[in-house]
């Protein structure tokens, strides 16, 4: 992890399809090449509505668990529903400005964790609150497992996540509610598949995390 951290992290490119598009909380954070200019997307509690014209792109390292709170220095908390200049976060690396975005977002976030030198044990610690919220871990049960009271738990989620445990696993069902639809399968059965306790209850998070309906948000 500590010699090519950065060549694991998960890139994405979007392409604009013209119009107001939606953002749903996913869980994590990114750097992002968007406009000509680094940026930082924080870890989102409800969807945002952005605007781009037809074939604007955007180009994003989704970066790991704690990975933001490491090399940024700041409670990931701080940056929750905020797209954030990386200028006013940390002095941007230089790159090889005619460079492709992709390869210029990977030099930049390597220079940004060699400078960090980040903890493994925090690390290690974000990936197994993850997963555990992933899984949809009882609070206090995670917070046993990890040697903490419930409150310092919701601190520290706060810290290397951007809100505490119940919203992260809410939003980790959420999305993964979201994959099973996105591939066909029917709400009812999404529901089920992600641990909601039926059709309803998955609508209504939709409602509170997105705002539209399962329907058109898979569609």
């Amino acid at each position: 992890m500590r010699a090519t951290p950065v060549q694991a992290w998960m890139l994405w490119r979007a392409i604009a399809t013209g119009g107001p598009g939606l953002i749903v909380p996913d869980g994590v954070l990114d750097l992002m090449w968007h406009e000509g200019r680094f940026v930082v997307a924080g870890p989102d509690r409800t969807a945002q509505t952005v605007d781009a014209a037809s074939g604007d792109e955007t180009w994003g390292l989704r970066l790991p668990p704690g990975v933001a709170h490491a090399v940024f220095g700041l409670p990931a908390r701080e940056l929750t529903d905020l797209r954030v200049d990386l200028t006013d976060l940390s002095a941007v690396p230089p790159c090889d400005d005619t460079a492709a975005p992709a390869v210029r977002l990977r030099q930049v976030a390597e220079t940004l964790w060699r400078r960090a030198d980040p903890d493994v044990g925090q690390l290690r610690l974000a990936h197994s609150l993850d997963r555990a919220a992933r899984a949809g871990t009882p609070v206090r049960e995670v917070a046993d497992t990890h040697g903490m009271s419930e409150r310092t738990l919701r601190r520290t989620s706060d810290r290397l996540f951007g809100y505490g445990p119940k919203t992260l696993a809410s939003i980790h069902r959420f999305q993964h509610a979201l994959r099973l639809m996105r591939t066909g399968t029917p709400a009812a059965e999404a529901a089920a598949g992600a641990g909601y306790v039926d059709q309803a209850h998955l609508t209504r998070e939709v409602r509170r995390l997105a705002g539209t309906t399962p329907r058109e948000l898979s569609g």
